[in-house]
């Protein structure tokens, strides 16, 4: 194989054959999950004439059930060639089987190169428990049908940022499933210690409701507050963890005086009418029934109160004239955008700057429609001019090299809590 001498590039020829090697990888990706589905369809019991009767009886769906039968040990020899376990390349073969039966519009961007492999077998996966047809409206949904929502599949949007859409997606699809999942996942709930603990360090899990687990954290962290003058070399993630032991056993520490707690617990749910799956922040998609739960739950046993703070209306957001950003304004923009706009970026809290897409200095105004959301880091890298927001009705980023592929700015989740 002939490899360049990368020592004799400059820096546009390091970055045009790192671009390069980039898009083969993803090519050869593509490629290896259409050999898996052929591998597949090698291998159902009736093609073969060396095959048993017993291997016919073994033989089960190669992904989801209704899909093509496949004999019982196929994957082994494919997983030996690949270099992976027989369970990592039956997986393989389940997610380019489902792709190709169930997911038409992925299979489509496979076939022409603007979905990532990655990406398709994820949805396969995901989608693996719901009806054919639940499947295929979540190929549409996270697919599109233009290319104005390609971004979802095609490595634009960040892994993470990706995820949400597709689990919200998943969970309107179906909310039943989600409904039983939820169930599921309440009798999870308490408290045990790793099995994995190295370096005299140990990890202790703790499961439960997470208005539970919110409101305890805003208790461990006054406590932690409190203790800010008796350890004042140590951070506030030590502080911590003095005060989850002082609360779990206070006979044997000194009484701060703290007195009792009442924390208040923020919760960011967005819901619409027609839909029975709602999206709560930082946790993701959720019925609504559990939904009406949770705030049973945290009015009976969390804060005794549970108080509706009024919606912003998006739509009507005058400008101001100053630099400095208004609350309310500052929570337009993170539902307008959902997280940092900077390409690739996976950040979607509300602890970023917000940074002016036509400098203030400039002309620029301070209003929701020329405010982005960026980490300090992406701030300062479009600051310093290592990228520049063009003035499109999305960013997209240039560095002094060229044009690097923009993420469409349009937040999948800003309207839609699916």
């Amino acid at each position: 194989m002939n490899t360049p001498v990368l020592e004799d590039m400059t820096r546009t020829e390091v970055l045009d054959y790192a671009e390069s090697e980039h898009a083969h990888r993803l090519q050869a990706e593509r490629n290896l999950v259409a050999a898996a589905y052929q591998w597949a369809m090698l291998h159902h019991p009736d093609r073969a004439a060396s095959v048993s009767k017993r291997a016919r009886d073994r033989a089960i769906p190669a992904g989801a059930a209704g899909t093509p039968l496949v004999t019982e040990y196929a994957a082994s020899a494919f997983a030996a060639r690949i270099q992976t376990s027989p369970y990592g390349a039956k997986k393989l073969i389940a997610d380019a089987v489902d792709i190709h039966h169930r997911l038409p519009r992925l299979a489509a961007g496979l076939k022409a190169g603007t979905t990532r492999s990655g990406h398709a077998r994820r949805v396969a996966e995901a989608t693996r428990e719901l009806t054919e047809a639940q499947a295929a409206w979540v190929d549409a949904e996270v697919h599109g049908v233009d290319a104005e929502v390609h971004e979802i599949t095609d490595g634009r949007l960040a892994w993470s940022r990706f995820l949400a859409v597709l689990d919200g997606k998943v969970a309107a699809a179906s909310p039943e499933l989600a409904q039983t999942k939820e169930h599921a996942a309440s009798l999870e709930r308490g408290i045990r210690m790793s099995r994995i603990n190295k370096h005299g360090v140990a990890t202790l899990t703790i499961r439960d409701h997470i208005t539970t687990l919110m409101a305890t954290d805003i208790a461990i962290t006054a406590v932690a507050k409190a203790l800010e003058a008796r350890m004042p070399a140590v951070d506030l993630r030590e502080r911590k963890l003095a005060a989850f032991a002082l609360l779990t056993n206070p006979e044997a520490h000194l009484d701060l005086g703290v007195g009792p707690i009442k924390p208040t617990v923020r919760i960011d749910l967005h819901l619409t009418p027609d839909s029975e799956i709602a999206r709560m922040e930082d946790h993701g998609p959720v019925t609504v029934a559990w939904a009406r739960q949770m705030i049973a739950h945290v009015a009976g046993h969390v804060t005794g109160q549970v108080t509706v703070l009024p919606v912003i209306n998006l739509a009507n957001q005058a400008p101001v004239d100053a630099y400095e950003i208004p609350a309310a304004m500052r929570q337009a923009v993170h539902l307008i955008h959902g997280g940092d706009i900077f390409p690739y970026a996976s950040n979607t809290t509300r602890r970023v700057d917000l940074d002016h897409n036509l400098p203030y200095s400039e002309g620029g105004k301070t209003e929701a429609g020329n405010l982005g959301p960026m980490t300090r880091t992406h701030h300062r890298i479009k600051t310093v001019g290592v990228s520049t927001t063009l003035p499109r009705d999305h960013p997209l980023a240039r560095s002094p090299r060229g044009p690097l592929p923009g993420r469409c700015d349009r937040n999948p989740q800003a309207h839609d809590t699916s």
